[in-house]
């Protein structure tokens, strides 16, 4: 719940780069990059990641109530739309650099969606769902299960560029440089 807190610093910032690109009619490149980037790398892969890939991952393997194993499901379902917002935003900025001034309303539209989908989200998640699920575990498990959760920060750099670097490779593979 600790990242929450920062997540929620970004979203603040989102709100009023909404705002300001409404009086500006354009888009900051810079903070949109940087935004999609904490969005992409933090609030997903990062956090999404260690729900997904750990928290609901030992979840599924234990007797919880059909209504804990519904919000479970409905957490991941709330994951993926974040992520196609996400894609969608990347794909307007493409558009807007590419000239299409007219996607700075676009541009503007998602991010809102990410700035009032994510406090929903995390609400659903710090009030409801984590408490909830977390008399599933003895001290013991949820000690591991931090471990586990730090474990995957540490990899989570690492992974981050050694993706940025492969996706240079591929698309300067084949490229010539003479000097």
């Amino acid at each position: 719940m600790i990242e929450h807190r920062l997540i929620e610093r970004m979203l603040e910032l989102t709100r009023k780069e909404v705002c300001n690109i409404t009086q500006r009619k354009q888009t900051d490149i810079v903070f949109l990059d940087h935004a999609v980037d904490f969005i992409k790398t933090y609030a997903d892969r990062t956090h999404h990641g260690k729900e997904e890939d750990i928290l609901f991952r030992d979840l599924e393997k234990r007797p919880i109530s059909p209504e804990h194993r519904k919000m479970m499901q409905d957490l991941v379902h709330e994951h993926e739309f974040a992520r196609r917002i996400v894609a969608e935003l990347v794909a307007a900025r493409q558009r807007y650099m590419a000239g299409d001034v007219q996607t700075a309303e676009v541009t503007k539209a998602k991010l809102q969606i990410l700035a009032d989908f994510y406090p929903v989200h995390i609400a659903k998640e710090d009030k409801e769902f984590f408490p909830a699920t977390e008399r599933y575990y003895n001290k013991g498990e949820l000690d591991a299960m931090l471990q586990e959760f730090w474990e995957f920060d540490r990899r989570m750099i690492h992974d981050k560029y050694k993706a940025v670097v492969k996706q240079f490779e591929d698309e300067r593979r084949g490229m010539a440089c003479s000097p």
